[in-house]
Formats: structure tokens, sequence, C-alpha cells
């Protein structure tokens, strides 16, 4: 009867890796066979798609009409100084912002190279000191004010546009704090069975919260959804598909290549492959996108970064089945 069990064991060892700033390495284990990622992929998820963070979701440039102006007197044009701006790593002071929505205004004379640092003030502090944003001249001021606000997940700027006055310039809105989650399965031998698994995270913030809070948020999380369980379940409708077009996930998997922010050569390399969806990155395998045309490595290499980095996926990522088959439904439905 030693092989008989009436229960599956209940892992009970915890350990956390620190990497770096807001950087950590999770081992949870021992699992029973198959057990591990039953638990890794919602977690996953839920890290990515349902952690509460802060995002710039419009700015408002003095003497600026639309992202494609250039402002009198200082060398960039418009719309890579949002996305300088854009590309910042930041916290919030919770004792001073209380609000889901706030607004920065700010105001620069030249001459001056402005970084990230001259963004701080006693509500926010711009992790990225050094990045530089634009270069003043003598004869010039730029002024501008950043609207802020709480969110989950990826909003695009279309679905910003109507919630902010028409002298704003909407963005593209990356409310997840959390910039990678993943994680791989190994085996551990426990009890003399080599076939227990153990749950390795990896999983980086941008400092807006811990990481090991990050993973405790999405837990509660979890556990309060499948907290429906316990209701009465008759007569409750049953949906033909788990994954629907409000999906987090689905929704930046579905988004243009132009959200990963990609230098000229690989978003030019892309186009002329008529790539035009990240999901068309998560399924092609490494060696499709290494045979595209004129893609040499360093844009390969930065098409993984970015889009590990934007999406938590790599390229040939191993897709739920059910995700990896709507993705492809839908792709091939966007691109006629």
């Amino acid at each position: 009867m030693k092989n008989i069990k009436v229960r599956p064991y209940i892992p009970e060892k915890l350990e956390i890796e620190e990497l770096g700033p807001n950087h950590i390495r999770l081992y949870a284990y021992p699992f029973e066979p198959h057990f591990a990622i039953t638990l890794a992929h919602p977690v996953r998820r839920l890290l990515l798609s349902s952690t509460v963070g802060y995002a710039p979701i419009a700015i408002k440039i003095e003497g600026v009409a639309h992202e494609f102006d250039s402002v009198r007197g200082v060398a960039e044009d418009v719309s890579p100084l949002i996305v300088n701006i854009k590309n910042l790593n930041f916290t919030i002071d919770s004792s001073i912002i209380t609000q889901d929505k706030f607004e920065l205004e700010y105001e620069f004379e030249g001459p001056m190279e402005l970084k990230g640092k001259d963004l701080n003030t006693d509500c926010i502090t711009i992790l990225d000191s050094e990045a530089y944003l634009a270069n003043i001249n003598s004869d010039a001021s730029l002024k501008f004010s950043i609207l802020f606000q709480k969110g989950l997940g990826y909003v695009p700027s279309e679905d910003i546009r109507d919630e902010v006055s028409q002298d704003y310039i909407p963005l593209d809105a990356y409310f997840t704090p959390v910039k990678k989650a993943n994680y791989v399965i190994e085996n551990v031998l426990h009890e003399s069975n080599p076939n227990f698994e153990k749950i390795v995270f990896e999983i980086q913030t941008n400092g807006q919260i811990d990481p090991m809070d990050a993973v405790k948020e999405a837990i509660t999380i979890m556990h309060s959804q499948m907290s429906v369980f316990g209701a009465e379940l008759t007569d409750v409708p049953i949906s033909n598909s788990r994954i629907n077009d409000d999906d987090p996930e689905l929704k930046l998997l579905l988004s243009s290549v132009d959200v990963l922010n990609l230098d000229h050569r690989p978003s030019n390399c892309l186009q002329k492959s008529n790539i035009k969806y990240v999901g068309e990155l998560v399924l092609m395998s490494e060696n499709e996108l290494k045979n595209i045309k004129n893609l040499g490595k360093r844009s390969f290499d930065e098409i993984v970064n970015k889009l590990s980095e934007v999406t938590g996926y790599g390229v040939g990522a191993d897709l739920p089945p059910e995700m990896a088959a709507t993705l492809s439904k839908r792709l091939r439905k966007m691109k006629g």
C-alpha cells in the first residue's frame, strides 16, 4: 500500500535568490509530477496581466499639435522625445500619490541636456537617472505635462485617445510593473522518486513593486478568481472558449510590432517581411526569425530581448494550446 496515495503531496520548500535590484529567482518544490506547470503558468499570466502599476498615458507639450511635430530649439523631434520619456522606469511615493490618476508639469530652460533625473519630484523618482531625454538649445525652453494613470496590463494609445482632452498626445500604456516573469520546470528527487518537480521562476519588476510582493498579489488574485467555484454552479452558462478578445495577454500579442520600439534596421526588416504583429514573432521559431532577409545578429538579439521585455515571451514560445490556437486564428483574420 506504500505506493497508493489518497492525496497529492503538498510542496513546502520556497527559496529566493536575489539576482539584482528588483530581480529574483524563486524556487518552489517538490510538486507531484505534472503539478508544477498546472500552477506555474497561471501565476505567470497573472504576474504579467494583473499586477497593478502606474504608467504615463498622455503628454502635453507647449506649442506642439501632434506626435510628428517638432519643438523649436530642441534637437529631438516630438516622437523620439516621447519614446525616451515613455521608456523611463520610475517609482511612486504612495504616501503622497493616493489617487489613480495624477499630472506632473515640467519646464526647462536651455542650454541643457535633459536627463531622467531632471524629472524627479517629491512624488516620483526616476530610476533611469542618467537616461537621455533631449537636448535643449541656449535660446529655447521646453514645457510639458505628463498624465499618469494606475492600471493593468497594456492599453494601446487608440483606447486612451477618448480618455484625454485634445491638447494631449495619447501614449501606449504599459501598466504592468513586471518586466520579466519566466519559469522552467526541473525534476527533483523526493523520497527516492526522481520525477517530482521544481518550479524555478525568474521575476523582474521596474521598481514600482517588489518581485516577491508581485508574486503574493498574483497568488491572492488566483485565490479570489477561484472562489467562484465555491458558489452554486447550477445553470451557469458555459462558454465555448475561455480566451476572449478582452484577454490582456491576447490583446498584447495582437498589438503592432511598433510597441516593441525597435531600432530602424530590425523594424524595416520585419516590415519588408510583412510581419506586423507581436504574436507573429512569438509563434515563429528562432530559425524562421534568423532567416529573415538582411536581419543580422544584432537585430535578431534586439528583437528577442524587446519581445521578452514587453510580453514576457520569447521567439518560438511554448504557448498554451488554447492561446496558440486563438492567436493564430486572430492573426490570420487580421492579415486577410
